[in-house]
């Protein structure tokens, strides 16, 4: 189902885009529907953000519970704990991509790949971002409502413990980004094994969701002040340097949260 609509939003997106005749100009764009980046990258990002009512449609009507028991063991998506969380990644995830910047492009010479900023100007940089933050948690949400939520509690329900589940989503979901760099592939599976192992800790889906936000909608950001929305690396394409800071960054996040989680006696299990 989630399939079927990806590919339902892609195929609408291309329906408009041949009637606006906004399609790519090149013969080597097969993989956009817009010319336009920011308009093509915003179908992207709805599209995925179509696995949220598959999944909870399935879970209602396949899986025979309620819904909302796919966000949190309280039957719904915490919002409070949701916030407190945002408070925490945000500024964690901002320090973590600033260590980046400084690794990769200010201490390696110009010559040796360090991309050519080419700022947009103000109004296509507040249109961009405007754009892409409200679509960015609903796409980040339904990977995670997708690999943290349903994956991981289907296969839950055959074992005693989660790990399996954790196990097998956290590797689908570095394949989910493609096949790049080992250190792009390692970046994920090990982010995602934390991530899989703090939802368990804290009972909800609001922790990961919380910090996957953060990162998509500042790397967004970023990509949008330098001119490359039009760059297709994701991030399996990381460097070494990104997987050494997530090396340390991820389990600092997520050991943080499981300990806010207890202090604030969030609930880890099904009342």
């Amino acid at each position: 189902m989630i399939a079927v609509g990806v590919m339902g939003v892609s195929l609408a997106g291309a329906a408009v885009a041949a009637v606006l005749d906004a399609e790519p100009a090149s013969e080597h764009s097969d993989d956009q529907i817009f010319a336009d980046p920011l308009a093509d990258l915003s179908v992207q990002l709805a599209a995925l953000a179509v696995g949220i009512p598959a999944v909870l449609w399935g879970v209602r009507y396949l899986g025979n519970r309620p819904s909302g028991t796919v966000s949190s063991v309280t039957g719904r998506l915490r919002w409070g704990w949701l916030c407190r969380c945002a408070a925490v990644a945000f500024p964690l995830m901002a320090l973590q991509i600033g260590l980046l910047v400084a690794w990769t492009w200010v201490a390696e010479p110009a010559a040796s790949g360090a991309p050519e900023v080419a700022f947009p100007g103000w109004p296509a940089l507040i249109l961009s971002l405007a754009v892409l933050w409200a679509l960015v948690p609903f796409q980040v949400a339904a990977e995670e409502y997708v690999f943290r939520g349903w994956l991981v509690q289907l296969i839950g329900r055959t074992v005693r413990s989660p790990w399996p589940g954790i196990v097998v989503a956290s590797l689908l979901f570095a394949l989910a980004h493609g096949l790049g760099e080992p250190s792009g592939f390692a970046l994920l599976l090990y982010s995602a094994m934390w991530w899989g192992w703090l939802v368990n800790r804290t009972g909800g889906l609001e922790a990961v969701i919380a910090l996957h936000v953060a990162n998509n909608a500042l790397a967004v950001a970023l990509a949008a002040a330098l001119g490359e929305l039009a760059n297709n690396e994701t991030a399996a394409d990381a460097p070494w340097q990104a997987l050494a800071l997530e090396v340390i960054f991820a389990p600092l996040y997520c050991l943080v949260m499981a300990r806010l989680a207890k202090r604030r006696a969030v609930a880890r299990q099904t009342p």
